[in-house]
């Protein structure tokens, strides 16, 4: 997917395990199908999974989730993932990496959820709780910064896309966006990656939020992505409800959706499975305006 991206291999994490982690070298490897882009993720034997960076930006990542996620897990309504070690660069692999409990679920999409209203509240209630902890020491995410410094960049992909989407209508999203009054309260934790492919659902609800890599301060609009991506209609409006955003708030979050535009020249060729995600949620945001 990356031109500088570093690969990994199921003989790789087995070299690394033996090395570092013995007790598990033993297990069973199976990479994971995922259209993730930051890192390889390799189901360990039933119980567990393998976090590795893919690429120089995801660096970080892991140690972050195993410094916060123990601490913030206990107080969240939903399942987050529990890592269980951190790995050091070792066999030709240049960075850390890190062993997690295995979750059991799928990829939340509609048709597996049994009601769309109450996965809305339920995850509605998971970001309220994260937004409501302590953000002393708390790293700053990706995504913490105003929305206005992405225009001259989101302006550049919505030309470069006028071909198949209206372009007027996609800038007057993002000038109304942008000219929404900005947060100006005090950073909050969020999760900077709320959307279908991060969600898993068993038995017909949602049972965790996983891949915390943007994890940090930012503002409520950070979390809203989901809005155009899960729901639709009812469910998005109940979304909307639980989590009281007022109207300059889901201005924001719809900005920031609509950066799913960057997605879609860069993966068109190498994760079909992210530009079809990045498409859907770019027509969401087009016909709730």
């Amino acid at each position: 997917m990356h031109t500088d991206q570093v690969d990994s291999d199921a003989a790789l994490v087995r070299r690394l395990l033996a090395a570092q982690f013995p007790q598990w070298a033993d297990l069973s490897i199976e990479r994971v199908a995922s259209s993730g882009t930051d890192n390889a993720m390799y189901r360990l034997g039933a119980d567990l999974v393998v976090r590795v960076p893919l690429i120089h930006w995801a660096v970080g990542q892991v140690e972050k989730e195993c410094a916060w996620l123990p601490k913030l897990a206990p107080n969240l309504p939903l399942a987050v993932p529990e890592p269980l070690a951190m790995g050091e660069p070792a066999e030709g692999y240049p960075w850390r990496w890190a062993v997690y409990r295995w979750i059991e679920g799928e990829i939340a999409r509609p048709g597996c959820i049994t009601d769309l209203r109450q996965a809305a509240m339920d995850l509605a209630d998971f970001i309220v709780a994260l937004r409501a902890l302590d953000p002393a020491g708390a790293p700053v995410s990706q995504r913490g910064v105003r929305l206005v410094t992405k225009d001259d960049e989101i302006r550049g992909a919505i030309h470069e896309m006028r071909h198949e989407f209206d372009a007027g209508a996609m800038t007057a999203v993002w000038e109304a966006a942008i000219a929404a009054p900005p947060w100006d309260g005090p950073p909050v934790w969020v999760h900077g990656d709320v959307k279908d492919a991060n969600l898993l659902v068993r038995d017909g609800r949602l049972q965790a939020v996983i891949d915390f890599g943007c994890l940090g301060l930012g503002e409520p609009a950070n979390d809203l992505d989901v809005a155009w991506d899960l729901f639709s209609g009812e469910s998005r409006n109940e979304f909307r409800a639980a989590l009281g955003a007022d109207d300059a708030t889901w201005a924001r979050g719809r900005g920031w959706a609509l950066l799913a535009i960057y997605g879609i020249p860069y993966y068109e060729q190498t994760n079909p499975g992210l530009v079809a995600r990045a498409r859907r949620v770019l027509n969401a945001i087009l016909d709730d305006c």
